[in-house]
C-alpha cells in the first residue's frame, strides 16, 4: 500500500508482533561498477531468487563481522570490518519475521570468488538488477545502492 492510502487509514493500535531478525548483506563492486548478486540454492527458503550476500547476524557480532564469516563461508574470500561502507537498509515484514537487513558496499577483498553455498554468481549493473528476482526485502537496497554508486 502507498503512503498517502495507508494515511487514510487509522493507525494501528500495536505493533506488529513480529520477532525481528538482523540480517546484514554486502555490496560486492568490482572496478567496472557491477555488483555481485548470488542465487539462493536449492532447499532454502526462496530458493533461485538472487540476493546480496550476508547473513544473519549472531549473538555478540556485529554486522561488518556477520559480513566477513559469511563472505568468507559463502563465497571464500577473506574481508575486514573497515571494507565495510554502509549504505542502506531494509525493513520488511515477512509472515513470520521482520526482516531489518543494512546494505554494505565492499570494494576490496581477498581471494577469488567461489560459489560455495550458491547455486552461483552474476556480476550485474545495479541498473539491471530488475530484471533478476529478488526476495522482496533486496528490492527497495536497489535503489539505495544505484542512487549511492
Amino acid at each position: 500500500m502507498r503512503c498517502e492510502e495507508a494515511l487514510k487509514h487509522p493507525m494501528p493500535d500495536k505493533p506488529s508482533g513480529l520477532p525481528i531478525v538482523l540480517v546484514a548483506a554486502a555490496a560486492l563492486v568490482d572496478k567496472q561498477g557491477r555488483v555481485l548478486l548470488a542465487q539462493r540454492p536449492e532447499g532454502k527458503s526462496m530458493a533461485g531468487l538472487w540476493e546480496f550476500p550476508g547473513g544473519k547476524v549472531e549473538e555478540g557480532e556485529n554486522p561488518e563481522f556477520t559480513l566477513m564469516r559469511e563472505l568468507k563461508e559463502e563465497l571464500g574470500i577473506e574481508t575486514r570490518e573497515c571494507c565495510f561502507a554502509p549504505i542502506g537498509f531494509a525493513s520488511h515484514a515477512y509472515d513470520n519475521f521482520h526482516l531489518l537487513m543494512p546494505l554494505f558496499v565492499c570494494r576490496v577483498w581477498a581471494g577469488d570468488i567461489k560459489a560455495l553455498e550458491h547455486q552461483g554468481f552474476k556480476w550485474v549493473y545495479p541498473k539491471d538488477m530488475y530484471d533478476y528476482p529478488m526476495p522482496e526485502a533486496d528490492i527497495p537496497l536497489i535503489y539505495q545502492l544505484r542512487d549511492h554508486l
